[in-house]
C-alpha cells in the first residue's frame, strides 16, 4: 500500500454561559489551544455561541440568529487563517425574515467558507423544542474537500440516522463530525443515564463500522437552563452529558472525553486504515443498491406476497 496521507483532527468539548461573547471568545481560545496541540482541523460543539436555549419557546429568542456569512463566519474565518486549521462551525442561522436554521459552516485553512450544511432532521422532545426555531435543511448531505482532508459535517439528531451518514459517506467524506448538545434530563440520569450515553455512542461508532470512516462526536458539556442575559427557561435544566468522542473506521474508541469538563480531543486521521478497513470489510462493494427502493419510503405498510416459483408480487 502506498504510505498513507495522516491528518489530525481537534475536538472541543466546552461549557457555555449566559454571555455569549464570553462563549465566542472561549470558543477562540478553544480553537487556537488545539492548533498548538497539533490539530488541523477543530470542531466545534452545536450552538457553542450560546446556552442551548431550545428548552423553552420563545419569540425573542429569534434575536440570537445571524446571516450566514455573517459577522460569527467572520471572526471564526480570521482564527483559521491565523492558525492555518479548518474549522467546523454550528450557528443559528437566519436565512430571511420568519426562516431560521441550525446550519454548520466548515471554514477552510485559508479562512475561505467552504461548506453551508443546515441540520436535515429536527427534534422536538420535552426541553429539545427545536421545530419551534429550526426549519429542515434543504441543502442535503454533503462532503467538502479542506486543505487536509475530505470531511462531512451532520449535526445532532442527525447522528440517529443511517441515511445521512451513509450519504455523506458515499461523497468520499474520510470523517463525519457530529457538532452535538445532548444531556441528561437530570430527574432520569441515574435511571436510564447510563445506557442513554451508550446508545448515543454506540449509533455512531455503528456509522463508522458501516462506512469505514473515522466519526466524531463533539459535545458540549455542564448543567444549563438556557441562560440567555439574564432569561432562563424553567425547570431543572439539562445535564449535557459530554463524552466526546472519535471513533476508527473499525468502530474503536480512539480518543474520548470525560462527562464533566472542558477538554480537547485529538485524534490521527489515518487513510490508510481506512483502505485497510474497507478491503477488509468491502460494505460499500456488496450493497444491494438495486434494492433499496423502499428506503424512500415513510413505511412499508404491506409485504410481499410470493408466487410458488419465488417471484415477488
Amino acid at each position: 500500500m502506498e504510505k498513507s496521507r495522516k491528518y489530525t483532527v481537534g475536538l472541543v468539548q466546552m461549557r457555555m454561559g449566559a454571555d455569549a461573547e464570553a462563549n465566542f471568545a472561549s470558543a477562540v481560545a478553544h480553537i487556537r489551544e488545539a492548533a498548538k496541540l497539533g490539530a488541523q482541523i477543530v470542531c466545534l460543539p452545536e450552538l457553542f455561541r450560546t446556552q442551548y436555549f431550545c428548552q423553552r419557546e420563545d419569540t425573542r429568542l429569534f434575536d440570537l440568529a445571524e446571516a450566514i456569512p455573517g459577522p460569527s463566519t467572520a471572526r471564526l474565518a480570521e482564527v483559521a487563517r491565523e492558525e492555518r486549521v479548518a474549522v467546523v462551525a454550528s450557528l443559528f442561522e437566519r436565512r430571511a425574515p420568519g426562516l431560521y436554521h441550525n446550519t454548520a459552516v466548515t471554514l477552510n485553512a485559508d479562512g475561505a467558507l467552504v461548506s453551508v450544511y443546515r441540520k436535515m432532521h429536527i427534534p422536538d422532545d420535552p426541553l429539545y423544542y427545536e421545530k419551534y426555531y429550526f426549519a429542515p435543511g434543504d441543502l442535503g448531505f454533503r462532503a467538502v474537500d479542506t486543505a487536509f482532508g475530505r470531511i462531512g459535517t451532520l449535526v445532532c439528531w442527525d447522528q440517529w440516522y443511517p441515511e445521512g451518514a451513509r450519504l455523506t459517506a458515499l461523497q468520499g467524506a474520510e470523517v463525519l463530525f457530529y457538532p452535538t448538545a445532548i444531556g441528561w434530563h437530570p430527574a432520569e440520569k441515574e435511571e436510564f443515564g447510563a445506557a442513554q450515553y451508550d446508545a448515543w455512542q454506540t449509533i455512531q461508532r455503528a456509522h463508522a463500522i458501516a462506512n469505514g470512516v473515522y466519526v466524531a462526536g463533539v459535545n458540549r458539556v455542564g448543567l444549563e437552563h438556557g441562560d440567555i442575559a439574564g432569561n432562563r427557561a424553567e425547570g431543572p435544566g439539562l445535564e449535557f452529558w459530554g463524552g466526546s468522542f472519535l471513533a476508527d473506521p473499525f468502530g474503536r474508541v480512539i480518543a474520548k472525553a470525560s462527562h464533566d469538563r472542558e477538554e480537547i480531543l485529538l485524534g490521527e486521521i489515518d487513510l490508510g486504515l481506512m483502505e485497510d478497513t474497507r478491503r477488509n470489510w468491502p460494505f460499500l462493494r456488496d450493497r444491494r443498491i438495486d434494492a433499496y427502493g423502499g428506503i424512500t419510503k415513510r413505511f412499508l405498510d404491506s409485504v410481499n406476497t410470493w408466487t410458488t416459483d419465488g417471484d415477488a408480487k
